[in-house]
């Protein structure tokens, strides 16, 4: 193949095609990850990295884990490295800033020219790495951008075998449809793991005839509560703002009781949160609310306060 500088390639392979150690270390090129370089005007983007992390393999290796996740543009904390996997463990090899991981379900598939892990295989290799709430956030995106559905993920992870089964099946029973932001399905399962019924997601409220005039991020139609995450948007675009008082207007003539909840709300202060919901589900007499909140958010939420 012509050397394509634009692409990743090692050094040996650019020392073949006539260009210098000494070119290499100038301006005009840059490391991508430890022998791997690009040239100077590629952005290296996380498909770019990808890339670097699988040339050593010759074809052999596909992005996987959190490598994967990032080629897929999915939502995920931050994790050193780069990813690959091999079919068999004889193809391992061992270079600076990859992580190598033997692969025995190979379905992949090419996204932007990566060769990359199938998606519900994908969260199952996540489980290994994220935490029960990044991984239904993780199951949530992937829905949201039509990667997986919840049922096929549910009945995947019950069938696969791998270390990780047991704690992909527990994220799956948590992913559903139509949430619209990470966000949101962290004030989710706050909700939920303190021990309160589950809302509905994305309930669309219609007129007379038919028309959506209204959306609720999480609610309890049957008690007229909504309980809705609102970001920086709100606050930074007049618009939105103004909108969105517009919409409080309509919500108290129709009777409902709209929570809004900020970040700090989830990140800093989760209890006083849960404990805004709990008093406005009981007083309104949803059933199934246990008078008392359970402890299951803890763990997966660690206030300033239970830090101190």
């Amino acid at each position: 193949m012509d050397f394509d500088p634009r692409r990743p390639f090692q050094r040996g392979t650019a020392l073949a095609a006539g260009v210098s150690a000494k070119e290499l270390r100038r301006p005009g090129y840059r490391l991508v990850l430890p022998g791997t370089y690009v040239a100077e005007t590629t952005v290296v983007t996380p498909r770019v990295r990808a890339r670097a992390a699988l040339v050593p393999y010759d074809g052999v290796a596909w992005a996987s884990h959190a490598s994967a996740a990032r080629v897929y543009d999915l939502p995920i904390p931050t994790i050193g490295d780069e990813h690959v996997s091999v079919p068999r463990a004889g193809l391992r090899r061992r270079h600076r800033g990859v992580k190598v991981h033997v692969g025995r379900h190979t379905a992949t598939r090419v996204v932007d020219g990566v060769r990359v892990t199938e998606p519900l295989m994908l969260f199952v290799e996540m489980a290994e790495r994220l935490t029960l709430v990044d991984l239904v956030v993780l199951g949530d995106a992937m829905v949201r951008r039509r990667l997986v559905t919840p049922e096929a993920l549910v009945r995947f992870c019950a069938e696969v075998r791998h270390k990780a089964s047991s704690s992909a099946a527990r994220a799956a029973a948590f992913v559903r449809r139509e949430v619209d932001s990470p966000m949101e399905t962290r004030l989710r399962m706050l909700i939920v793991l303190a021990g309160l019924p589950e809302p509905v997601v994305n309930l669309k409220v219609r007129d007379e005839v038919g028309d959506v005039i209204r959306k609720y991020d999480l609610s309890y139609p049957s008690i007229k509560v909504a309980v809705e995450f609102n970001g920086k948007l709100h606050v930074l675009v007049p618009g939105a703002w103004e909108a969105d008082l517009e919409r409080r207007d309509a919500v108290d003539d129709s009777h409902w009781r709209l929570l809004p909840v900020i970040s700090s709300g989830i990140y800093a202060t989760p209890d006083h949160t849960l404990r805004r919901i709990h008093r406005v589900l009981l007083a309104r007499g949803l059933p199934g609310v246990p008078l008392r909140l359970g402890d299951g958010w803890r763990p997966h939420f660690p206030s300033h306060a239970d830090a101190a």
